[in-house]
């Protein structure tokens, strides 16, 4: 049986692949090169800090939960929601209890503790987070939207419809208002 640190490492190199899996839905919506599972979950932790914040809630807290929502998928890769309704899974609290096995214990802890607040669901912190894994595909939709993609309204539409706190709901509310680049305009005008 391999030692802990062996163990650990084999492990950082299995959440490597979430740089290299691609986000399935976006397939399926006709991008030609859509964006990486960790692609998503990096702004998605970003979005989750900055909801928490806005909610009074822990954005320290958020953002790790983030960071992890995803990590199940080096395992079972993104499935699009087409395919979800013919395929039984394990829970994601399941496979990282798989993924995780054999770390050393304070690793172990904190994330499983993460993946099981996460998609436990209860916590401020939470719902930041899983709103933040709704405001992140809205935000790319836009985006795919922009450079040509003409198929991405459904998951606008969805992931809108999914929302939870009012600051994400303000946030959503303003991306649909706002282009993807008028923060370049502010920004060269700005400039000194």
């Amino acid at each position: 049986m391999p030692g802990e640190m062996a163990r650990l490492t084999g492990f950082l190199y299995e959440i490597g692949l979430l740089k290299r899996y691609k986000r399935t839905g976006w397939l399926v919506a006709g991008v030609g090169d859509p964006e990486s599972i960790a692609d998503h979950s990096f702004r998605a932790a970003v979005i989750a800090g900055v909801l928490a914040a806005m909610e009074g809630a822990n954005p320290d807290r958020a953002v790790m939960l983030s960071l992890f929502h995803d990590s199940q998928e080096t395992r079972l890769t993104d499935l699009p929601y087409l395919a979800r309704p013919y395929v039984t899974k394990a829970s994601n609290e399941e496979v990282t209890e798989h993924q995780t096995r054999g770390l050393p214990q304070p690793v172990l802890t904190m994330i499983t503790g993460a993946v099981g607040e996460y998609e436990g669901g209860t916590s401020r912190e939470a719902a930041c987070a899983r709103d933040a894994d709704k405001l992140e595909c809205l935000i790319q939709a836009i985006e795919y939207r922009e450079q040509g993609n003409r198929n991405t309204q459904p998951w606008i539409d969805s992931s809108l419809a999914r929302l939870q706190t009012s600051s994400a709901k303000r946030l959503a509310e303003e991306a649909l208002a706002t282009g993807s680049l008028e923060w370049l305009a502010q920004a060269l005008g700005d400039s000194p």
